[in-house]
């Protein structure tokens, strides 16, 4: 096999386990979409506003479940943590 086709191979068998991951855990989908979601749709003076108040039930079962699950967590992570982190930028929350 030449070079270009490991590396296309490599590519393929990434695609495959990150689609394999996504459906192993169908809640994070739900949770994350929520997350996201409520982060975009936000103005910053209701971040700012938000912070610090007590959670939700649901966001406490929510936050019970992704402690629990490592696994999970992680995969959680990685769907947020990028458009959190663009919206608390813009926001002032962040450097």
């Amino acid at each position: 096999m030449t070079r270009s086709r490991w590396v296309w191979a490599g590519i393929g068998l990434s695609a495959a386990g990150g689609i394999a991951l996504a459906q192993q855990f169908p809640v994070v989908d739900m949770i994350a979409g929520k997350v996201v979601q409520r982060y975009e749709a936000s103005s910053c003076e209701q971040l700012w506003a938000k912070k610090g108040q007590p959670k939700s039930a649901e966001e406490q079962r929510a936050i019970g479940i992704l402690r629990s699950d490592p696994a999970m967590r992680t995969e959680f992570i990685n769907r947020v943590a990028g458009p959190i982190a663009n919206k608390m930028f813009e926001c002032g929350m962040i450097p």
